[in-house]
């Protein structure tokens, strides 16, 4: 099983927006990602546009051939904007406003209402829904039962942990994997992975379905170049 890898843009969007010109070109960035071997291409547009605009999505939606995979908290700005383009996937995350980076899983129990309401507008729309949630069983059965079509494990805890003791880093992951597939759901994962630790995530976690990455392999690209920093990326993911 080989689980696809989709490159977040967000810090190219970064940089490009720290000139107020367009370079780097983020649409372009975007194809060469996909040329370059890249299963999807990730985007989180958040309402101040420190990184990717509501505009840019609205022209990469054009470009993206692979998995257009749209994240952010769905307030009704964000929903919508994902429901006019029309992505293939849109992961819903918890982050407040200011957030600098998704760094919390959904209480899904304590927000069941307000995420089934939202999953199913998705659904009408033939969007596929993700939840980012911890590894943790209750919460997944929660998602699942919101009509979720899938989760994304939030891999923070498993990336800290890895150095030291990567067997105990990796199990609450490999059991909330399971735990997903048995309710039904497909698995994604994201939140610094990199090409330490995503080979034996990859290789530890079954039913794997696709991991989001994005500061990790932009910042690899700086030194090995973007094509070559998604065939690494690719390789750890094959087993």
């Amino acid at each position: 099983m080989t689980a696809n890898l989709s490159v977040n843009i967000n810090k190219i969007a970064t940089l490009r927006n720290a000139r107020g010109e367009n370079n780097p070109d983020l649409i372009r960035v975007a194809e060469d990602c996909q040329r370059f071997g890249a299963d999807g291409i990730t985007v989180h547009p958040r309402p101040d546009e420190r990184h990717v605009r509501r505009a840019d999505v609205g022209m990469l939606r054009p470009v993206v051939r692979t998995e257009f995979n749209i994240e952010g908290y769905p307030d009704e700005s964000f929903m919508r904007l994902v429901l006019a383009v029309k992505p293939e996937q849109v992961t819903l995350v918890p982050d407040a406003p200011d957030t600098l980076t998704s760094n919390s899983g959904w209480n899904v129990t304590g927000n069941f209402e307000f995420l089934r309401d939202i999953i199913d507008r998705l659904e009408e729309a033939g969007i596929r829904s993700s939840v980012f949630v911890y590894p943790d069983a209750d919460q997944i059965a929660a998602a699942a039962k919101a009509g979720a079509d899938r989760v994304e494990l939030y891999t923070k805890a498993y990336a800290d942990r890895y150095p030291e003791n990567p067997s105990e880093a990796v199990a609450p992951y490999v059991e909330a994997s399971r735990a997903a597939h048995k309710a039904g759901l497909g698995v994604n994962a994201g939140h610094d992975l990199s090409l330490e630790n995503l080979k034996y995530f990859a290789e530890c976690v079954p039913y794997l379905d696709e991991v989001s990455i994005g500061h990790a392999l932009i910042c690899d690209a700086l030194y090995l170049g973007l094509q070559e920093t998604i065939r690494r990326y690719k390789a750890c993911l094959r087993h």
